[in-house]
């Protein structure tokens, strides 16, 4: 099997951290929706600002709010402020799987608003000498 993303928000700004809450990463849920991302659902996080890299579990916050907030131990890895990457993923068990699939990928103006909506496209290359095709990758702009 091999693990591939399956939606991505790149460049999230953490809103708050929450030591005292007992887990998980506090999303708004639109923001989620849009990106395909749901309640109870692991997903790893990568700080921009420190390099830590962490997993835990999404919870849905208020609606609307921009909210991104680490809670638990997860507040350790970072500060309010920090810029994140959250990367949901998805197993699948055949290579030629990877062509029917189009993650969505976010990105973030400075108050967490949705600055672009982006997918990866998996398309078949041939390269002189290869027997077989291999894969090249475009960011498609979605609207």
């Amino acid at each position: 099997m091999i693990e591939i993303v399956r939606a991505k928000l790149h460049g999230i700004h953490v809103t708050g951290c929450d030591l005292a809450y007992h887990g998980s990463i506090t999303l708004d849920p639109l923001i989620c929706r849009e990106a395909g991302i749901y309640p109870l659902e692991f997903v790893y996080i990568w700080n921009k600002n420190t390099g830590a890299r962490i997993s835990t579990y999404v919870i849905y916050g208020e609606p609307g709010s921009g909210c991104c907030i680490l809670n638990g131990a997860a507040a350790r890895s970072c500060q309010k402020g920090d810029t994140v990457i959250i990367c949901a993923s998805e197993y699948i068990t055949d290579k030629t799987e990877l062509y029917s699939k189009r993650p969505t990928v976010l990105t973030f103006n400075d108050d967490n608003s949705i600055a672009e909506k982006l997918a990866y496209e998996v398309v078949p290359s041939i390269k002189d000498g290869q027997d077989e095709p291999g894969f090249d990758m475009n960011i498609v702009r979605e609207q």
